[in-house]
């Protein structure tokens, strides 16, 4: 097979050191399609070979490289063959390339004019059908060069033609795309419901139950916990179409409820390439997910519908909503904090989250953005259960009116779950009694002398019999679990109920991820605001429905000076104190008239008030008389004052052992023994940075910004 003219001319280009070296064949087609049906090309290219020999090339000298069949000449990437020539030339080790034109070699001009200067460098030839070429001849490379260009410009229009031929047979929504769980193709090419009933009622289920439980694993559980498997179809091979029963995955569920054909609409365009992240170095696939108003056709009402448009958008908007992200609400946890996702600081607009602490791991609320971000001072730092038992107050009064219709919506809920698990079941049962009698029939078609298939058939038949009878026995296991239909005395019992709605949210059996549940579905978000950091909090909620509520919380703080009334306090105190009143008599009255500690959890105490008294000079501080010490010994508290740290600090060095140190016995304190070389060392000890690993001792000064802490509920800021 030879397709090349042979003229002196051409010839007159080789010379004998190209003639030593390798005559290479480069072979490729685009697609696999192309290699096998387009198989004349195919034989074209291998025929070079020949032309090769003709030109001068020994047989052993002619090198075939066929590596890049049904691979594209866009890229080099990829292109193993192509990468070898190039290597080949670059060692010096070829003299002539041929190929059956210039777009086998490469359809981009930045991999053609990369091999032309390598070519040009080391005296590679190139030869096509029309003839033989010498890169480092400018007359040869300015042609080459064209040639090179044409190649891409075609290509480039072959793109153009298919992709416009596409989008307009994607705008009238004829695309075809291979259609997920619940759909079926049909030979005319229309997709409709897939006809098998356990199929659609499953996925039906799906929705139904996304809506109630509002998060993706907790329908995960649940499938999981009533063994529900979704139908999916074979899409190829042999038994192509075939029902195969799989168990449902999170990725599946999410594209389930991402896909819009179930709310009957055809998109085509939600997942494009964006060339920013599509780089040859880059491991990804470069597609970007985007929004319905970019997509390439978005036709609604196209198909038949599972669900409506509303409610599909409502699904990504909960998905969306239950990410881990700073700007989302977040899905329900199970941590303690009642108002997690939905409180939101009003000094700078951000998400607060939550903070557990302490012994009894109590909740506080948080707003750590400026900490975070900038390493300032927080906004504001609350406590959790002040706010967490006014939000349960005001929920409660709001749905006091409507007890009586939610305790039957709760029932009708429970008896409709019910049905449609077991309609489920029932869908089982038959599917395998089908199985059971096809099994049947098969072994009683065939010839009762024919033992080999009889045999086999048999084996067939009893594996579906005792899958039958394990299914009907997982049944009856499903039906003693499940609560059996309500009577009308049960039903006036839960009526009854349902007017104390206070003691169903506080009963043990409420946990606290249903409680959070009910809260997200009637609050949006609640703004919380403290300015002047004292024991009142304003607060506004804001309610699904467009209505606002304010109210203010009073919280705990850490002392008097932080107490909203705390002028008024010391004005009362002098007051009292100038009747001469009793420290008792003062608590009392005081008690009377409304004041409370700081925790807010008692009236003020007598101890309270007499140190508010000395505070404010009103009485004389008892200082007891200390007994001697000997030298070089320091009282604990006078050291702390000399050093400038904190009292505790030196007090947990002393039960560690760090300092020699001993109990006085006569007033139970600590006596520290410390010279000079000891207290330089102490003092040395104090002034490094709080954190430090040679330091024990914490210096006594503004204790630092707090610092958001992680916890098991979701961080929001």
């Amino acid at each position: 097979m030879s397709a090349m003219p042979k003229t002196s001319g051409l010839v007159q280009k080789l010379q004998v050191s190209q003639l030593e070296r390798l005559a290479i064949v480069y072979v490729r087609q685009s697609t696999m399609q192309q290699v096998k049906v387009h198989q004349e090309s195919t034989q074209l290219q291998y025929g070079l070979v020949e032309r090769a020999q003709a030109l001068g090339w020994q047989p052993e000298r002619v090198l075939m490289i066929d590596d890049d069949l049904g691979k594209s000449g866009s890229s080099s990437v990829g292109r193993l063959g192509y990468q070898r020539l190039v290597a080949e030339v670059s060692l010096g080790h070829v003299g002539l390339i041929l190929g059956i034109e210039m777009s086998r070699l490469a359809r981009s001009n930045k991999d053609w004019h990369g091999l032309l200067e390598v070519c040009a460098l080391f005296n590679s030839l190139i030869a096509d059908q029309d003839g033989i070429y010498d890169p480092s001849d400018y007359n040869d490379r300015l042609l080459l060069g064209l040639k090179g260009s044409m190649s891409e410009a075609e290509l480039h229009v072959i793109k153009q033609r298919m992709h416009e031929g596409k989008l307009n047979k994607v705008r009238r929504g004829e695309l075809s795309f291979a259609v997920p769980s619940g759909y079926l193709r049909h030979l005319s090419g229309e997709i409709r419901l897939d006809p098998d009933e356990e199929v659609q009622a499953v996925v039906s289920l799906i929705f139904s139950k996304f809506e109630e439980l509002g998060s993706l694993h907790a329908l995960l559980r649940y499938l999981s916990k009533h063994q529900i498997k979704l139908g999916i179809r074979r899409r190829e091979g042999e038994p192509k179409g075939e029902l195969l029963w799989r168990s449902a995955n999170r990725m599946t569920l999410q594209n389930l409820l991402k896909n819009p054909i179930y709310a009957g609409a055809y998109a085509y365009g939600r997942r494009q390439v964006d060339a920013r992240k599509k780089r040859p170095e880059a491991t990804g696939s470069g597609r970007v997910i985007c929004d319905a108003k970019d997509y390439h056709a978005l036709i609604k009402d196209h198909f038949p519908a599972y669900i409506s448009w509303a409610q599909y958008e409502a699904n990504l908007a909960r998905l969306k909503a239950n990410q881990a992200k700073a700007e989302t609400i977040g899905a329900v946890r199970h941590g303690p904090a009642l108002l997690a996702g939905l409180l939101v600081c009003g000094h700078c607009g951000k998400r607060m989250f939550v903070r557990y602490g302490g012994p009894k791991k109590l909740a506080s609320y948080l707003c750590g953005r400026a900490t975070t971000d900038y390493a300032l001072p927080g906004c504001q730092y609350l406590a959790g259960e002040p706010l967490d038992r006014y939000v349960s107050e005001q929920l409660l009064k709001a749905l006091e009116p409507a007890s009586l219709e939610l305790s039957l919506e709760a029932t009708k809920e429970l008896e409709t779950e019910q049905e449609a698990l077991k309609q489920l079941w029932h869908k089982r049962l038959e599917r395998a009694e089908f199985e059971v009698q096809r099994a049947q029939r098969h072994y009683r078609l065939v010839e009762p002398e024919n033992r080999l298939v009889a045999r086999q058939l048999a084996q067939d038949w009893e594996v579906k019999l005792v899958a039958q009878q394990q299914l009907q026995q997982d049944y009856q296991r499903f039906l003693h679990d499940q609560a059996r239909s309500l009577n009308d005395q049960e039903r006036e019992r839960i009526r009854q109920l349902a007017k104390d709605i206070p003691a169903l949210w506080h009963a043990q059996s409420s946990s606290v991820a249903q409680q959070k549940e009910i809260l997200r579905q009637v609050i949006k978000a609640m703004v919380v605001s403290n300015p002047d950091q004292s024991e009142r909090v304003s607060l506004s909620i804001e309610w699904f429905g467009g209505s606002k509520s304010t109210g203010i919380v009073i919280r705990p703080v850490a002392s008097y000076q932080k107490l909203s009334y705390y002028p008024r306090l010391c004005q009362r105190l002098r007051e009292l104190h100038q009747q001469e009143l009793s420290l008792d008599s003062i608590a009392k009255q005081l008690e009377q008239e409304g004041f409370h500690s700081p925790k807010q959890q008692a009236s003020i105490s007598r101890q309270a008030i007499h140190r508010l008294l000395q505070q404010l000079g009103l009485r004389q501080h008892n200082i007891r008389k200390r007994p001697p010490l000997k030298s070089h010994e320091w009282w604990l508290s006078d050291l702390a004052s000399h050093l400038g740290c904190s009292s505790s600090s030196l007090h947990l060095c002393c039960k560690r052992g760090e300092l020699k140190a001993y109990k006085h016995p006569s007033r139970h304190s600590w006596v520290i023994t410390a010279d000079e070389a000891e207290l330089a060392k102490l003092k040395q000890r104090t002034a490094l940075p709080p954190g430090h690993h040679s330091r024990h001792l914490w210096l006594d000064s503004e204790p630092p910004p707090f610092s958001p802490t992680y916890s098991k509920e979701k961080t929001l800021y």
